[in-house]
């Protein structure tokens, strides 16, 4: 009986494997790919889609295709359950499926339990669909009012989605709106006094505002609320508070790091399950805790598609080296961004032109893939 493949998410981790689903085909195995889209969202532009500067087109990657014109197999689905004793996969549609190596790039999502439930005018920034949803709402509201948006986070997303904003209402040639950013005690508290002061001072010059007096306490759909008793009147909502992982492993007994992510070894690989695997944000890496970036999901690319083939043919697995510090740009909008490089830091045009530059690239490349096959 031919051994069974499943990738769960097509995300940045997953693209080399998928890139190679005919390799795993003719050596005789069997691939699956569960998706809750037929597309995947590069996140690293998301905010530009936000401001205008790239279209959902020039963002995402076909999944559904590309393992299809392979040989695999694509499911729409959510994976919520997995069996790792059975080797079960359990789905949000009620579809059960059975595996002999498993992979997950589940992603992340940002926790809404502070936001009223089943309001139309808040909106996470987490899947890059939802920015999608809100820049097209966004666009008809700038068109007849002035209106106030606030984003309640105080990281980077939070800081690339207050100047894609501005960039969004300015492009339309709107009324331009009162941008808000409650971003707690600090904003951007992570981050090095250069990078922040950088960041911080590219939004004031804009006229947006920035709140570092303390947390919110109440998300009302027309008014934030803070801990000091103040309240803001507002009419659209940005949540910005951070991400976590997949709540997938917790759910199914999975050892899991001190953020529910799947805790993985050396080689990418459940601590506890050879047979299972991850990258990008759902994981957590036992020997070296690493950041959310997408960065570190491309690394781990070569490795996955390693260890999937190795572990299915019982060879011997590679080791993650997560590498040397990374290049962080933050797209704060305008056409405007601000580069970080070991020591080198800088704002301004050309920072978000490398920015570009290096997203459009890594775009191409996994794009063509969709044209060669």
């Amino acid at each position: 009986m031919e051994k069974h493949l499943m990738l769960v998410g097509g995300g940045h981790a997953h693209m080399m494997t998928m890139e190679n689903i005919d390799r795993f085909v003719k050596k005789g195995f069997k691939v699956t790919v569960i998706g809750p889209s037929f597309f995947h969202y590069y996140s690293g532009m998301g905010p530009g889609m936000l401001g205008g500067t790239y279209t959902p087109d020039d963002i995402r990657f076909a999944t559904k295709d590309v393992v299809e014109k392979q040989g695999g197999i694509f499911v729409k689905d959510k994976v919520v359950k997995i069996d790792p004793e059975k080797n079960r996969v359990y789905t949000q549609g009620g579809q059960t499926f059975s595996y002999d190596v498993l992979s997950f790039n589940a992603g992340s999502y940002v926790p809404m339990h502070a936001a009223p439930e089943g309001c139309n005018n808040i909106y996470s920034v987490k899947p890059i669909e939802k920015l999608m949803e809100a820049a097209d709402k966004l666009k008809v509201l700038f068109a007849k009012k002035k209106i106030v948006v606030t984003i309640v986070g105080g990281g980077p997303s939070s800081a690339e989605v207050a100047g894609n904003v501005w960039q969004l209402a300015k492009k339309i040639n709107a009324f331009m709106p009162d941008i808000y950013i409650f971003a707690g005690k600090k904003m951007m508290a992570r981050f090095p006094e250069n990078v922040r002061s950088k960041v911080i001072s590219s939004l004031k010059k804009r006229g947006i505002k920035i709140l570092e007096t303390g947390y919110v306490k109440q998300i009302k759909t027309d008014e934030i609320l803070l801990e000091s008793g103040k309240s803001f009147p507002t009419d659209f909502i940005f949540m910005a508070l951070g991400v976590k992982p997949s709540t997938i492993f917790e759910k199914s007994g999975l050892p899991v790091g001190p953020d529910k992510g799947l805790l993985v070894n050396k080689h990418l690989q459940s601590v506890k399950y050879q047979n299972i695997f991850g990258g990008g944000d759902c994981i957590y890496f036992k020997d070296q805790p690493l950041d959310k970036v997408g960065v570190y999901a491309v690394r781990e690319n070569p490795v996955l598609l390693h260890n999937l083939m190795a572990s299915l043919e019982g060879r011997k697995l590679e080791i993650f080296d997560p590498g040397p510090e990374y290049l962080l740009i933050f797209n704060v909008g305008g056409g405007l961004g601000v580069f970080k490089k070991k020591q080198l830091v800088f704002g301004g045009k050309i920072a978000f032109m490398i920015k570009d530059y290096i997203d459009r690239k890594f775009m191409k490349k996994f794009q063509a893939i969709e044209k060669t096959l």
